[in-house]
């Protein structure tokens, strides 16, 4: 079972909601490749997103401070 610190990927976040839309976004996107490359894998989308936004390899646009 993979289990997500959930404090460690909001760190340096302002929006709790900018970091569920970015995950949820970026898994589409994941399922996505993998229907059209025709990629079969144990591993799910969702959990595929986070370790992207745990290191860094994508980022988040989060709403500025008065958009809050």
């Amino acid at each position: 079972m993979h289990k997500v610190n959930v404090d460690e990927l909001f760190e340096g976040k302002q929006s709790k909601y900018a970091l569920v839309v970015g995950v949820s976004k970026r898994a589409r996107e994941i399922t996505q490749q993998f229907e059209e490359n025709g990629t079969v894998t144990e591993d799910k989308p969702v959990l595929l997103a986070i370790d992207e936004i745990r290191n860094h390899k994508i980022g988040l646009l989060e709403p500025d401070e008065d958009e809050i």
